[in-house]
């Protein structure tokens, strides 16, 4: 928000310079992020006032005109500006003045005409960004005078960044209470009193959706001056607030909500029909902005209404069809309170933020409107004229927003802030906020003002004891930390240790938005429906993840793109499944490996990674988990996936994770030139493991023995080893498929598997009759489980 330092003083003025007092502000928690001139150094120009206007006699575009400039006497000087009249006051740039776009004034000749200056526009100026016309200045200003002391332009304007919770410092008021809160200065409020109705006509006000309005407050303004133009002090005040001036009558709509923090509107009487409704939008309705752009309205969107059309966004913008213009001769003035979240979540959805939308989203103070229409009414009458009628007023108490009295404990304060304030203190600041207090034993019942509906608990009263206190006075104390080592549970795997596994097989970690591309989502996982943004902070950014790859395959393509020929990455993040009304949000660490399964080097030929490489990294991740062995990996289909290279892993029967390679359908669509081999496992599932138990070492020998078995090609290595270890029972120690062959000597449609197996007992030493027994059950169960038969 940008607030004028002059208009602020003459509210409030503390014995302060311009930084002292943004300082002030800033450590108050009302940042003062910016301090700028209000316009640029205007050194030799002053007010003239134009005596004559003739021809020139070379161009008939230019005119001759004769200007008093006070003292100085007066100046020949040729101009072209359309609205250059006798008795018009406008700036005169003298003789070796400079503007601030560098042009230079001096005497000069000009089709064979001297001019001794320059007449200038606001543009020329600096005071706008485009102007038609010199700038009119008003009847007052005297010839000869400053024009920087005419229109006081030693003055600076503070860019204040507030946070949400404080719309009620969106005014001058506002800042002023603050102002005068922080430094004991007092505040020199406008009077505002009630304006006498000249009539008795009203507008029919109609409530039909109360809980997001519950207080509406208009009056009709009758026979204003159609030619009457806002004065040049409100419009520089306007200027200096960020505000342009359009009409004499918005500008007294908008100049009210800089000082007051109300939003206003003003509607044309004579185009409107019936009563007043404040209501929801129906289907099917649109509305003119005052842009001329149409919009839908989104069924549920506030309105204001007459019984023919929507004639307004509530609290967000007016509509074209119901505007003042320079035809205008009877007003409605508006003035009402709208929930904040109706006004908030239909401004987004529509992409409209203005100045009235961002004080109602944060909250305006419900007593304000009707003391904002009496001030509107007495600029109005002074600026444009009129006959005001009288205040009509509706509402409803239950919807409107309460403050509930909140209890302080005095030795809470210094114990939130490790500071000891006074009481005297204490109560002098919280006085000065205009909150009420009632003293009881070792507590106050605060209550605080209407426009500070932020107060709701303790700790919001405590902020505001140590803001206006000041936060540079606290001091500061190193904390008590414990130096005791935190106890570390022996089943558990850190994440850390995770990462560093992956890291030292030459993977590298990356952190992506949890938020993705619609099309990616859909391209990896089209089987499930991702949460969609309400608000997303980009179009291919609209949708929660439900699987760690799309962020993992958005980073491969950047670094494709980039001339990055090998790329390993992972990333722990957390997913998130739509579960019917719920989100199951679980955390999971995910892998990517493209391009060289080695970095170039001369002791191995260049191959590009596959399935197993990867493989080897998750089972690697098993292992450190204490799992390999409870886990297996089964094939299995995903959209996302090569149907022929993936697996389904599981342990126990549930599955902790995926790993294959991905679908050459989706690496074309995604525009990636070599394939990706990913895997995804569920975090909970790797990181708890058995705490490690000792067995003594056997004493007595092994004996290790290897069988070769045909098998058909469909059955899985992992089918049969499961079949051995399960038929072996304890004796065997360790099992190895140390060879696959298909081709020669082997039907079509078959494979032959070489296991070795290693037999050994912890009480004695097995002779030859144990271990043929347990070859013949292990080769007995193969051949009945799987069919299996001794190759020859």
């Amino acid at each position: 928000m940008k607030i004028s330092e002059k208009w602020l003083r003459e509210w409030v003025s503390p014995k302060l310079d311009t930084r002292a007092l943004a300082h002030r502000l800033t450590m108050a928690g009302l940042e003062v992020s910016a301090v700028e001139s209000v316009a640029p150094n205007l050194d030799q120009v002053v007010v003239g006032e134009i005596t004559s206007v003739a021809p020139h006699p070379s161009a008939d575009k230019l005119r001759l005109c004769r200007v008093n400039i006070g003292k100085g006497g007066k100046l020949d000087i040729v101009c072209g500006a359309a609205n250059a009249a006798v008795g018009m006051k406008a700036p005169v740039a003298l003789a070796g003045a400079t503007l601030p776009n560098g042009t230079k004034i001096k005497q000069t000749e000009i089709r064979g005409v001297s001019s001794s200056g320059m007449l200038c526009s606001a543009a020329e100026l600096g005071l706008a960004e485009t102007a038609e016309g010199l700038l009119a200045l008003d009847s007052d200003a005297k010839p000869g005078m400053s024009l920087s002391d005419y229109l006081a332009l030693d003055d600076v304007t503070l860019e204040v960044d507030l946070t949400p919770n404080r719309g009620d410092c969106l005014s001058i008021a506002g800042m002023a209470r603050e102002l005068a809160a922080l430094t004991g200065a007092k505040i020199k409020s406008p009077a505002i009193k009630p304006v006498p109705a000249k009539h008795r006509q009203k507008m029919t006000i109609k409530l039909d959706a109360s809980a997001d309005c519950p207080r509406y407050v208009g009056r009709v303004i009758t026979d204003i001056n159609p030619d009457a133009a806002t004065p040049l002090w409100m419009k520089e005040k306007l200027r200096r607030g960020g505000v342009r001036s359009i009409h004499p009558v918005v500008d007294v709509t908008n100049f009210v909500m800089l000082e007051l923090g109300q939003p206003m509107h003003a509607f044309d009487r004579d185009k409107l029909q019936g009563i007043i409704h404040v209501r929801q939008a129906g289907k099917n309705e649109s509305l003119v902005l005052l842009d001329g752009n149409r919009i839908k309205l989104e069924p549920g969107s506030l309105l204001i209404a007459d019984d023919r059309q929507p004639l307004a966004l509530a609290g967000i913008v007016g509509g074209l069809d119901s505007a003042v213009s320079r035809t205008t001769r009877h007003l409605f003035l508006e003035s009402a309170w709208f929930r904040p979240e109706a006004i908030s979540l239909r401004a987004r959805a529509q992409g409209l933020q203005t100045e009235s939308s961002q004080r109602f989203e944060r909250g305006v103070d419900p007593a304000l409107q009707k003391l904002a229409v009496e001030r509107a009414t007495s600029l109005l009458l002074e600026i444009i004229g009129g006959k005001p009628g009288p205040v009509i007023e509706q509402t409803v108490r239950r919807y409107l927003p309460r403050v509930s009295p909140v209890t302080l404990r005095i030795a809470r304060v210094a114990q939130r802030l490790g500071l000891c304030v006074p009481e005297k203190n204490m109560e002098r600041i919280l006085k000065s906020l205009g909150m009420k207090l009632k003293k009881s034993g070792k507590h106050w019942t605060v209550l605080p003002p209407s426009h500070r509906f932020d107060i709701r608990r303790e700790e919001d009263l405590i902020e505001e004891i140590a803001r206006v206190h000041g936060y540079d006075r606290i001091p500061a104390h190193r904390p008590r930390i414990e130096m005791t080592a935190p106890r570390v549970a022996e089943s558990g795997i850190s994440e850390s240790r995770l990462h560093a596994l992956l890291i030292d097989r030459d993977y590298q970690e990356v952190i992506t938005y949890s938020f993705v591309d619609p099309k990616i989502q859909t391209l990896v996982d089209p089987q499930t429906t991702p949460l969609s943004l309400a608000n997303p902070i980009s179009a291919d950014m609209a949708v929660m993840r439900t699987t760690l790859w799309p962020g993992l395959l958005q980073t491969i393509l950047y670094n494709q793109n980039r001339q990055q020929k090998r790329i390993r990455l992972f990333e722990n993040g957390r997913t998130f499944q739509p579960q019917g009304r719920d989100i199951l949000q679980e955390r999971m660490l995910g892998g990517a490996v493209y391009g060289e399964a080695l970095a170039e080097q001369w002791g191995a030929s260049g191959r590009g990674a596959d399935y197993y490489d990867v493989k080897a990294d998750v089972e690697a991740l098993l292992t450190l988990a204490g799992i390999d062995g409870a886990c297996q990996f089964h094939p299995a289909q995903h959209p996302a996936l090569h149907p022929g290279q993936m697996a389904e892993i599981t342990r126990h029967g549930d599955r902790i994770g995926l790993l294959g390679l991905l679908h050459p359908e989706v690496q074309t669509r995604l525009g990636l030139d070599q394939p990706v081999v990913l895997f995804e496992l569920r975090l909970t599932a790797i990181q708890g493991r058995a705490v490690p138990i000792f067995h003594e070492f056997s004493r007595f020998p092994s004996i290790r023995r290897d069988i070769a078995i045909i098998v058909l090609e469909a059955i899985p290595a992992q089918a049969v080893l499961s079949c051995v270890q399960k038929a072996a029972g304890k004796r065997l120690v360790n099992l190895e498929l140390f060879d696959e062959y298909r081709g020669k000597g082997i039907d079509s449609g078959r494979k032959s598997l070489a296991l070795g197996l290693t037999l050994q007992d912890s009480s004695r030493t097995l002779n030859e009759d144990d271990v043929e027994q347990v070859m013949a059950e292990v080769m007995a169960s193969l051949r009945s489980e799987l069919g299996a038969i001794p190759r020859q």
